[in-house]
C-alpha cells in the first residue's frame, strides 16, 4: 500500500474510515534493555517534551514527517518538481529546502527518489496490525520472560490507543512495559497502570525549574505520577540520562537518588545513561538545530563518582543500562 493510500485510510482524524489507530514511528524486534528478556518495542509519535539531548528528534511532533539524509542526495531536483503543494524548493547551491508547514506528507518525494534520500517519519496502524507483529516473536516471549514495550516519544500521549494496545497485549498474557516521560494527566496515567508491568521512565533534573529549562515543562506531574506508580504496586526502573552541564552535579544526582529510594521496592533498579551523540545527526536531518552541538560524553571518572553517591540510597545500580 502506498503512504498516502495508508495514510488515507487509517486518519486520525476521522474515525469512521478505520477503528482506532496510532501514528508509530518504528517498530523494534529482538530489543533486550527495555524490560525483562526479548521483547519487541512499539514506538509512538509525539511527545510533550523538548529535552535538548533528544536521542529521537523524529518522535517529538505528533504528526508524520520526512527526514532527509543530505549526503544521500544527488542533486536531481524530482523531489521538487513533483512536490503538488509546492513544498520543496533547490537553492543555488542545489541544497534541498522543505517548507514543513506546507507539506501535507503525500509522499511523492519520497516515491520518487532515486537516490533514497528522503523518507516518511510515521505511519498510522491500528491495535490489531499492531498485535500482528508483536505476536510475530511470542516463542521468544515465551522462552525468555519477555514481553512488549510501547516507547515513544511519550506513549501516553496517544492514551486511547494506547490502553487499547495495552489491553490486547494482556489478553493475549503478554508481558507489558512503558517507556514514559510520565508526563500526562493523573487519570490517564492511572488509567495506563491497569494494564501495564513495568515502567520505565527518566528523571531528567529534581528542579522543576531546571527541568523546565532543558525540557520545557516542569516536573511536578512527572514526580506526581512516578508516585502513584509506586504505590499501585507497579515495578519501575529509573533512568538518569546524564547530559554535561545540565544535570551531572552532584547535588541533582544526589538529590534525583533520595527521591528513588523514597519510593522503596518499587524500583528494581536504577540506570545511569550517560550522554552520547549519535542521535545528533538526526536533527539536521529534520531541519532542526541541535544545540547540544560539539558536547563530548562525560568523563568516565566522574560517571563512577556519580554513581558512588547514589548507591547508598539504590544499591541496584547500573551504568549505561
Amino acid at each position: 500500500m502506498r503512504w498516502k493510500e495508508r495514510q488515507h485510510k487509517f486518519s486520525l482524524t476521522d474515525k469512521d474510515k478505520a477503528p482506532l489507530t496510532g501514528l508509530i514511528f518504528d517498530i523494534q524486534r529482538f530489543a533486550v534493555h527495555d524490560g525483562g528478556g526479548i521483547r519487541t518495542l512499539v514506538f509512538l509519535k509525539g511527545c510533550p517534551l523538548k529535552c535538548k539531548w533528544c536521542q529521537n528528534p523524529e518522535s517529538m511532533s505528533s504528526k508524520p514527517e520526512i527526514m532527509r539524509i543530505p549526503h544521500h542526495c544527488i542533486s536531481c531536483v524530482k523531489c521538487a518538481t513533483l512536490c503538488p503543494e509546492q513544498a520543496i524548493s533547490i537553492t543555488e547551491n542545489f541544497k534541498v529546502d522543505i517548507d514543513r508547514d506546507r507539506c501535507t506528507y503525500c509522499g511523492e518525494c519520497v516515491e520518487k527518489c532515486y537516490a533514497g534520500s528522503m523518507t516518511i517519519v510515521g505511519r498510522y496502524m491500528t491495535v490489531d496490525e499492531v498485535m500482528e507483529e508483536v505476536e510475530r516473536d511470542r516463542p521468544f516471549y515465551n522462552t525468555s520472560n519477555g514481553g512488549v514495550t510501547f516507547s515513544g516519544g511519550e506513549p501516553t500521549l496517544q492514551s486511547d490507543f494506547l490502553i487499547k494496545a495495552l489491553q490486547e497485549a494482556k489478553k493475549r498474557s503478554l508481558h507489558t512495559a512503558i517507556e514514559s516521560c510520565c508526563l500526562c494527566p493523573q487519570e490517564t496515567f492511572a488509567e495506563v497502570m491497569k494494564y501495564t508491568d513495568l515502567v520505565l521512565t527518566d528523571i531528567k533534573h529534581i528542579d522543576s525549574a531546571k527541568h523546565k529549562e532543558l525540557t520545557g515543562a516542569p516536573n511536578e506531574q512527572i514526580l506526581s505520577n512516578i508516585k502513584m506508580a509506586a504505590e499501585m504496586g507497579k515495578k519501575l526502573r529509573i533512568r538518569i540520562p546524564l547530559i554535561p552541564g545540565c544535570n551531572d552535579s552532584a547535588e541533582n544526582i544526589e538529590a534525583v537518588a533520595k527521591f528513588v529510594g523514597a519510593l522503596g521496592d518499587a524500583v528494581e533498579g536504577l540506570d545511569i545513561l550517560p550522554y552520547h551523540r549519535l542521535g545528533e545527526p538526526k536533527w539536521e536531518q529534520l531541519d532542526r538545530e541541535y544545540v547540544l552541538h560539539g558536547v563530548m560524553p562525560p568523563d568516565r571518572d566522574h560517571v563512577y563518582a556519580l554513581r558512588d553517591l547514589v548507591l547508598p540510597h539504590c544499591p541496584n545500580v547500573s551504568v549505561g543500562g
